[in-house]
């Protein structure tokens, strides 16, 4: 089975970046899709953004729509999330995952990162 292990989280300042990574042990398969997602303390896990294989058609959380940018370099079996102008309630633990279904819901994503902590502070 595919593994995913997150790289790239940090304490950045409210209005930095951060840019997270996603690699794959292995390839997957073309119809396969990858997702974003994150988790604070006490709080359900929520979509941030996800991507097809072939790197059609992104979809972003409203909360991030326009700072966020989620990219895949398919020969590096990579997975990015380019985070911009990251506000204090971006913090959270971002994890990766792998599913088979076009969907922002968590449940549907077979294979899971262990994550990366992600803080923004004021």
């Amino acid at each position: 089975q595919v593994q995913l292990q997150e790289s790239g989280g940090g304490t950045v300042q409210d209005g930095g970046s951060l840019r997270l990574s996603c690699r794959a042990s292995a390839r997957s398969s073309s119809n396969t899709v990858l997702g974003w997602f994150r988790q604070a303390p006490g709080t359900e896990r929520e979509f941030v953004a996800l991507i097809r294989y072939r790197g059609y058609s992104p979809l972003y959380a409203d909360s991030v729509k326009g700072r966020f940018t989620i990219s895949r370099d398919n020969p590096a079996n990579t997975l990015y999330l380019q985070m911009n102008s990251l506000k204090t309630e971006d913090t959270a633990i971002y994890y990766c995952a792998l599913g088979s279904q076009y969907t922002s819901d968590h449940r549907e994503y077979d294979v899971w990162g262990q994550g990366t902590q992600v803080t923004v502070v004021s």
